[in-house]
């Protein structure tokens, strides 16, 4: 029998993405699961997230959301 590849790059290493702005510093992964915070905070179900897209604005220190193509919404970035 021959091996199997590994299935996903994360099965490898651990990923992180970091943005940094004018001293401050966030993980993007966390910006991410705030959003999804503030979505299950808004009485939706975490489980019926389909798909999220998030707006990284340093400038105005926010991230911009929009969940499942419907919900949008604002989080602090830093």
């Amino acid at each position: 029998s021959t091996p199997k590849p590994s299935s996903a790059a994360s099965d490898v290493y651990k990923r992180q993405v970091f943005i940094q702005f004018q001293g401050q510093e966030a993980v993007v992964a966390d910006v991410i699961e705030k959003a999804k915070k503030q979505f299950e905070a808004e009485g939706h179900r975490a489980s019926s997230i389909k798909s999220i897209q998030v707006y990284l604005k340093p400038e105005e220190y926010a991230a911009y959301y929009v969940i499942n193509q419907k919900h949008a919404g604002r989080v602090d970035l830093f």
